[in-house]
């Protein structure tokens, strides 16, 4: 499993590299200064990365609790993964977007699940070239 640093710096590199490319973007798209989206961002931001951790946790501990190996993920394990942590992500932040933006729940869903969507792939990659750069170690009891 890995190590409470470990997830530190997945998760911070995670968020920084995300806001990145997701706010000049999202303003874009949405028509809305830079600013404006990024504040809104990094409260989504922030809010992730505490969901980030306590779900990557759980994640590991259910992996190493049915016994398959922590640092062997098909493809298949990584989309579950990616899309059971946007779509829960989701329930904390669409209230967060209706109230900033001005809109309304449908509007705001819609609005969040672009996030998502953008996040869902993008955190499908970023794990797969975290997962290269760095290593889990191949026994559960080893540290990363």
């Amino acid at each position: 499993m890995r190590t409470t640093r470990d997830r530190i710096r997945h998760t911070i590199l995670f968020e920084v590299l995300g806001l990145c490319l997701c706010t000049p973007l999202a303003s874009w798209v949405l028509d809305r200064h830079v600013t404006a989206i990024g504040l809104m961002a990094v409260v989504i931001s922030l809010t992730a990365m505490v969901w980030n951790y306590l779900f990557n946790l759980l994640f590991d501990h259910l992996l190493v609790r049915s016994g398959r190996p922590v640092n062997v993920r098909p493809p298949w394990m990584r989309s579950a993964h990616a899309i059971l942590f946007e779509t829960s992500l989701l329930v904390f932040t669409v209230p967060f977007v209706a109230w900033w933006l001005e809109l309304g729940l449908i509007e705001a869903f819609l609005t969040d699940l672009g996030f998502a969507l953008f996040y869902l792939v993008y955190a499908y990659l970023f794990n797969w070239a975290y997962d290269v750069v760095f290593p889990m170690p191949s026994q559960a009891g080893e540290r990363a």
